[in-house]
């Protein structure tokens, strides 16, 4: 409820004031005299000021009111101020507004207008404040991405910059953290960033794809072996956590992890200490770990394929990353990219390439990008360069407020997870006990909820919910 300050020496001016405002839905403080406001503001959290001109008995040439009037305005530049008189000269009335006073009125007023006034003016300092607010924000984290290396990524929606910006926020510590999102989405990307922004980016930064290893050389690989260990072991040969020690271990694809390796990472997350294998010489690092997958761990967690322990461990911060075709604004900046300066593409194809589903992700994009300039038969490219000739151009719409485009992101992906399912209205309260349920684990909370990870954080932003 916004809170108005009267001033005026009349007592029943005040009251009457006070009893309107109040029967409309506003708070009220009434004061009478100039020497008490300053106090009052500083107090107070003041939506508006509504203020005499005279203070003294038998004064009207409203010098009184013009002091406080330039008072108020050295103290909160931007505070909505009503003037009330039946005496002020207009000159002065007229000084006061181009100074700044943004109405005034002469007594006895009128009740519907003097309301009026006292709505429009509030709301629009408001607006006023939220916009300085947002500008303001928009400002810092302007000032950050300038001063950060964001390792050549290139993104144009909100949602790949609010995946970028929590990169960049958890890349200032040294806790572990779980990139989450389909193949091709780019998480090795954002742990590239995580690395690069963190104490340790002059450190090393070793990166093991546990998928694209064999099963019986992943513990060689990870924790390092003796000669003779296994066959073809002719030398020792050392892991990739001694490797990175003092740095960053990226672990892509970590739901390939058999349970063998997944007891020995849980030990190196503990106590940093770990074995060769063929040896029981303790050894000891101190590693950051970054690790990535597109599986869903809650459901191999029930199933016995992935501990529930090294979950817990690897997720202190989870960074879910959304498919490209929940990022439509990337699409187009992404193109010109991967095609380069020497070529352009034009609407049409631009058109069809935001229409392409794009299962593959940015990987898929990319490859379309290289093919399409090897093929092109001129430096502008088309939709058929692409091998898109026969996809169907998004119909334009006006531009949409933030609101808007995110309530679109979160319908597009919830029709992703079954276009044929009924899918679950799921209201703040539902959200707030599966968390507590769940102790905060998003992976089990979504899908006690039946929705994707994505679809539970939009819904989790949609009501304010933090994690």
């Amino acid at each position: 409820m916004d809170t108005i300050l009267i001033v005026d020496d009349n007592h029943a001016v005040c009251s009457a004031l006070a009893l309107m405002l109040e029967l409309n839905g506003y708070q009220t403080i009434s004061c009478y005299s100039p020497d008490e406001v300053l106090p009052l503001l500083a107090q107070h959290d003041i939506a508006l000021v509504l203020q005499d001109m005279n203070f003294t008995q038998d004064t009207t040439s409203g010098e009184e009111g013009k002091a406080l009037f330039y008072q108020i305005r050295a103290q909160q530049p931007k505070l909505p101020i009503i003037l009330l008189t039946a005496w002020t000269q207009l000159e002065v009335a007229v000084e006061l507004v181009k100074e700044g006073a943004v109405d005034y009125m002469g007594k006895p007023w009128d009740d519907d207008k003097l309301l009026t006034s006292v709505n429009n003016l509030i709301s629009l300092h408001a607006l006023t404040r939220e916009n300085s607010a947002l500008q303001k924000a928009e400002h810092e984290r302007m000032q950050a991405l300038s001063g950060a290396d964001l390792c050549g990524i290139v993104f144009g929606s909100v949602a790949m910059q609010r995946s970028v910006d929590l990169a960049l926020q958890v890349a200032k510590s040294d806790v572990s953290v779980l990139i989450t999102g389909p193949n091709g989405a780019g998480k090795d990307k954002l742990a590239d960033i995580i690395h690069a922004n963190s104490p340790l980016k002059t450190k090393p930064f070793i990166k093991v794809n546990i998928g694209a290893l064999p099963m019986e050389l992943l513990e060689a690989e990870l924790f390092g072996a003796e000669a003779g260990a296994f066959t073809g072991a002719n030398k020792a040969r050392i892991g990739r956590f001694e490797a990175a020690d003092g740095g960053t271990l990226f672990l892509d694809e970590i739901g390939n992890l058999p349970l063998s390796g997944q007891v020995k990472l849980l030990r190196v997350l503990q106590t940093g200490e770990f074995e060769r294998l063929g040896s029981h010489q303790t050894r000891k690092v101190n590693v950051r770990v970054i690790s990535a997958t597109n599986a869903d761990l809650a459901d191999d967690i029930a199933n016995g394929r992935f501990r529930e322990d090294l979950f817990y461990r690897l997720n202190v911060i989870e960074l879910a990353l959304a498919p490209l075709q929940q990022r439509v604004e990337d699409i187009v900046p992404l193109a010109h990219h991967f095609v380069g300066d020497n070529f352009s593409i034009d609407k049409p194809a631009q058109q069809a390439l935001q229409a392409h589903s794009w299962p593959g992700n940015v990987r898929e994009l990319e490859n379309a990008c290289k093919r399409a300039v090897i093929l092109a038969q001129s430096s502008t490219l088309t939709a058929t360069d692409f091998g898109l000739d026969g996809a169907q151009a998004p119909v334009a719409a006006a531009p949409m407020a933030p609101s808007a485009a995110y309530r679109q992101v979160d319908e597009v992906a919830d029709a992703g997870i079954d276009a044929n399912a009924d899918k679950p209205e799921v209201d703040k309260l539902a959200i707030e006990q599966a968390l507590a349920q769940h102790n905060g684990v998003i992976a089990r909370v979504a899908k006690s909820l039946g929705l994707s990870r994505q679809a539970l954080y939009r819904r989790m932003d949609k009501f304010g919910i933090e994690k």
